[in-house]
């Protein structure tokens, strides 16, 4: 860690607890973020107001060092995207357990970023807005040790990012990476090779860019699966070898071919693995994100490593606490925690235990079946012993909805001391 982040960092730990922070205890506004933690209060026990999200510590340090160690042993450099948390907190952990740098996908992101010292942002869409090319330019000419990549997918792009730098008096180019489509009808990137043969001479013609590889994100496939995926992967590998062979990364010290979701890393890995040699060395950039807090839905059903439980396994790390408030039938009954609280833009959430007077239970024969703004409508069998004023664990899916709703989420152990508080910026 630089001394410009510790000294970014440390400023969230000063901040102060108040009613902007739902959840934590009313008896601590007033506090520091740091001298809360120091407290070490229990999540179930220290005047903590449900609904809470809380992070699992022992899970979230697990997930750290599990794509650490696959991104090793893969001979992959690894950018997670952070925008699943956008937790300046997180990111640091994730460069301390050996990422390249932070993933980022709009300009507002990377302000956050570059507030707390992160010093090496890949930018995963295109960029063509002249205030924020502006702002840009200036934290590339003031500091030499920032380094930005970001996408470009049509002529029309980069004529617009020149103008925009050369108005802003740039003196530093941006990096940029020529963004392959991940097939016909899929989001952003450039359809066909010969395409990117253009955008790539667009590029070469501006003094303000410079092209410094491919990439592309491999989750958009039409119908996804590991075939298809593979040969598309293939096709990025393949045009940057083309772009290398045209002399297209002349004068650079590497040439970056990027990817990666969290949905089909293996392939990445495998298809990566046999990059060719090119003229100079290769930076083979992964970018999953989600792992870091995982989920009890979306990505807990898409993992790689379901495919390869010989590499181990991410663990959910979210829980978000509710407690009972209604109980109008013996089929029925409502929490307070809704939309405002949970994500739900593809599953709803997963009921996991139940609390009462300290001793923690399966929520056998207890499902969510819908959320309102500020309950969710639980559904109950005979075998659910559920009483207003439990808590009731709700696992999440989709975590990059789910850190959204949460301005400062304490970080818990399992006998539920929280040990710090992560602060997330939306």
């Amino acid at each position: 860690m630089t001394a410009d982040s510790a000294q970014s960092l440390a400023r969230l730990a000063a901040e102060r607890v108040d009613h902007r922070f739902k959840g934590l205890p009313p008896d601590a506004d007033g506090l520091t973020v740091a001298e809360l933690a120091g407290q070490r209060r229990n999540l179930f026990t220290g005047g903590f107001a449900t609904p809470v999200l809380a992070l699992s510590a022992e899970r979230l340090e697990h997930n750290l060092k599990l794509m650490e160690t696959y991104a090793a042993r893969h001979g992959l450099a690894f950018a997670p995207h952070g925008k699943t948390s956008m937790a300046p907190q997180l990111f640091q952990r994730q460069i301390d357990h050996g990422a390249w740098g932070i993933t980022l996908a709009v300009p507002h992101q990377v302000r956050v970023a570059r507030a707390f010292g992160t010093r090496r942002v890949f930018l995963a869409n295109e960029l063509v807005d002249a205030a924020a090319l502006r702002w840009i330019a200036a934290e590339l000419d003031a500091d030499p040790d920032f380094e930005l990549v970001c996408y470009v997918d049509s002529v029309r792009g980069v004529e617009l990012m020149d103008t925009a730098l050369r108005d802003a008096g740039a003196t530093r180019p941006v990096d940029v990476v020529v963004e392959l489509a991940a097939g016909e009808g899929a989001r952003t990137g450039v359809r066909t090779e010969t395409e990117c043969g253009a955008v790539a001479d667009a590029v070469a013609g501006t003094r303000t860019l410079r092209l410094v590889g491919v990439a592309g994100y491999e989750g958009e496939v039409p119908k996804a699966d590991t075939e298809r995926v593979t040969a598309w992967l293939r096709r990025l590998v393949a045009l940057a070898a083309d772009f290398d062979k045209a002399g297209r990364f002349a004068g650079l010290d590497e040439i970056v071919v990027s990817a990666g979701g969290s949905a089909w890393f293996d392939a990445v890995a495998e298809v990566f693995a046999d990059i060719p040699e090119l003229s100079l060395p290769v930076l083979k950039l992964l970018r999953s994100g989600a792992y870091v807090s995982h989920d009890d839905g979306h990505y807990r059903k898409l993992t790689p490593f379901n495919r390869l439980p010989e590499e181990g396994a991410l663990e959910p790390a979210f829980r978000l606490w509710t407690q009972v408030v209604s109980r109008p039938s013996a089929e029925q009954a409502f929490v307070n925690a809704g939309k405002r609280d949970a994500a739900y833009d593809i599953d709803l959430p997963f009921a996991q235990v139940i609390r009462r007077d300290g001793a923690e239970r399966p929520a056998t024969g207890v499902s969510v079946t819908g959320l309102s703004d500020q309950h969710a409508w639980l559904s109950t069998t005979a075998e659910a012993d559920l009483e207003v004023g439990d808590w009731v664990g709700l696992g999440l899916s989709h975590p990059c909805t789910s850190f959204d709703k949460w301005p400062l989420i304490p970080v818990a152990e399992a006998d539920g001391t929280v040990v710090e508080y992560v602060r997330t910026f939306f």
